[in-house]
């Protein structure tokens, strides 16, 4: 019985030990020797949307790499630099349904698409073959188009931009 407790314990260490042994590893996916990050505020150019829009974006952005890597935050001319835009802000009817009622037309939409995109650019002063200029992210989430958009517009940005989030983070320094 001791055998085999022995064979567990050393089965569980073994991918401790041999991750222990590189410096740049970490369990986010993120291996990056620079130590500051700018990012700057994103402006919206997109037609609609709360006017808040870009400043949660940039603060949501801002607090997810703070959160996810060891970078220290600075205002401008940091190791890491992103910038960036909001260019779309778009809703698209998605399932039609057929109905009796003259006054709506003959058909209307079960289910409205928000679509959000930005452009980014990504900029690693220390080694350039990671960086990215205008790349474009977009994501979306359906509705019932029954709802009232402003009632449910925070939660629909909130799932939206934490997607767009994470893949500007995968493409820049997770490098995904």
């Amino acid at each position: 019985m001791k055998t085999y407790n022995r064979i567990i314990l050393l089965a569980l260490m073994f991918p401790v030990i041999l991750l222990g042994g590189c410096g740049v590893y970490s369990f986010t996916g993120v291996a990056i020797t620079a130590e500051t990050i700018s990012i700057e505020m994103f402006y919206n150019d997109a037609e609609g949307g709360p006017p808040d829009m870009a400043q949660t974006f940039s603060n949501e952005l801002r607090d997810y790499y703070q959160s996810n890597t060891n970078l220290t935050l600075v205002e401008s001319d940091g190791e890491l630099q992103l910038e960036g835009v909001i260019t779309g802000y778009r809703l698209t009817p998605i399932a039609p349904t057929a109905t009796n009622n003259d006054q709506l037309g003959g058909s209307t939409s079960a289910l409205t698409r928000l679509t959000i995109t930005v452009q980014a650019t990504y900029i690693n002063t220390q080694d350039d073959q990671f960086n990215f200029e205008n790349r474009s992210f977009s994501f979306y989430s359906d509705f019932d188009s029954n709802q009232n958009l402003t009632t449910i517009e925070d939660q629909l940005l909130q799932e939206i931009f934490d997607q767009i989030i994470l893949d500007i983070f995968n493409a820049s320094v997770a490098n995904w």
